[in-house]
């Protein structure tokens, strides 16, 4: 695993080289995922990395946990308070005691208002916008289209969930962050497991080997076959106008 997140570091290194960029920023969520690439990134650029802790209603705990990485870490940070934007979006499409937090449409507002934060800070100092998805996540489509899925790299795209969380350990990941269940903080009580209707042992199983219950399988095969459209740039027309 040493030697992966060595090749991981490098791999950073030489994107952002590439694309003339001078460093990294990203999501600090209190998660594994997000903990982990603030980690890498930090030993990729020691100097110029940032951390953005972006609550939008979310668990107090996360901002916490997400307080906790960027010290163990000694990472430079900045904390932006969502929730005002939030409500003002919310005001502008309608009375917003017709929606609950849970309907998706509303939800997905907050990883869309955090990828415009990223952005921002990408284009003021120049830094690519690292995700932290997952190959788990990203197989079954459990991210938001234009939100945590709108980014510039994704290092962790080849690992199973599973397989970051034993690069947490190995990063030396705040135990609190390790313990928790994993959630994308859409909104309070909400995880990721739950949501999917399958657990990430039984999702990265399937993933790594191609066995599983016929009810995991099932859910699998729907999830990435419905999700399809997020992982694809958007479709063109192959004719030409004359």
């Amino acid at each position: 695993m040493e030697k992966y997140i060595a090749k991981l570091v490098d791999w950073i290194e030489e994107q952002v080289k590439e694309a003339n960029a001078q460093g990294t920023v990203f999501g600090l969520s209190g998660g594994v995922d997000s903990s982990v690439v603030a980690a890498i990134c930090k030993r990729a650029h020691p100097k110029q990395s940032l951390g953005v802790i972006m609550p939008c209603y979310s668990e107090p705990m996360d901002e916490e946990h997400a307080l906790l990485v960027a010290d163990s870490l000694c990472l430079q940070f900045k904390t932006i308070l969502l929730d005002d934007v939030f409500d003002l979006m919310l005001q502008k499409f309608g009375n917003d005691s017709e929606v609950e937090h849970n309907d998706l449409s509303v939800a997905n507002i907050k990883p869309r208002l955090r990828m415009t934060c990223l952005y921002f800070y990408a284009a003021r100092h120049n830094y690519l916008v690292v995700g932290s998805s997952n190959r788990s996540e990203l197989e079954v489509g459990y991210f938001t289209k234009h939100g945590d899925g709108a980014v510039d790299i994704m290092p962790l795209a080849g690992l199973t969930k599973g397989q970051v969380t034993e690069m947490a350990h190995v990063l030396d990941i705040p135990r609190e962050i390790l313990e928790k269940p994993p959630s994308g903080g859409l909104w309070p009580g909400q995880t990721d497991e739950a949501e999917m209707g399958v657990t990430y042992k039984q999702l990265d199983k399937f993933l790594l080997t191609g066995q599983g219950e016929a009810k995991v399988r099932e859910t699998v095969k729907k999830m990435n076959k419905k999700s399809q459209h997020k992982r694809k740039i958007p479709p063109v027309p192959r004719f030409t106008f004359e």
